[in-house]
């Protein structure tokens, strides 16, 4: 399965959070960029996207708020590197258990990363 055919499948249900779970081939940016593009080709306007990672471990989190014809959608994708592209597990989720999901990801890759002026906003807006 590919990111396309998850975004197909998935984006115009009525839940929330799109959560991916997935290895990647390529590091953080590089991973974001593959997701970004799939989600533009499809007509998704990308309003916010980041990135976080672990320097031990070789996992990470991007999170993608997109929007089109009015919907919004918020895409969190899980990866650990792996040798190639492969889709392990696909979730849609309401606001709150997707935010709880998003904040343990956060959480899981390091604490200091609570401290972090970006991830404050985060949680203040939500």
């Amino acid at each position: 399965m590919t990111f396309e055919e998850v975004f197909k499948e998935n984006l115009e249900r009525s839940e929330l959070w799109l959560i991916i779970t997935f290895r990647t081939p390529y590091g953080p940016g590089e991973t974001m960029d593959v997701m970004v593009k799939e989600l533009e080709k499809l007509g998704w306007k990308i309003e916010f996207k980041a990135n976080w990672w672990t320097a031990d471990v070789p996992y990470g989190l991007i999170r993608i708020d997109a929007s089109y014809n009015g919907k919004e959608k918020i895409i969190l994708g899980k990866w650990v590197l792996g040798s190639k592209y492969e889709i392990i597990k696909v979730d849609n989720m309401e606001f709150e258990e997707g935010k709880e999901e998003f904040f343990r990801m956060v959480d899981s890759i390091t604490s200091t990363l609570i401290h972090d002026p970006v991830i404050r906003t985060m949680r203040e807006q939500y």
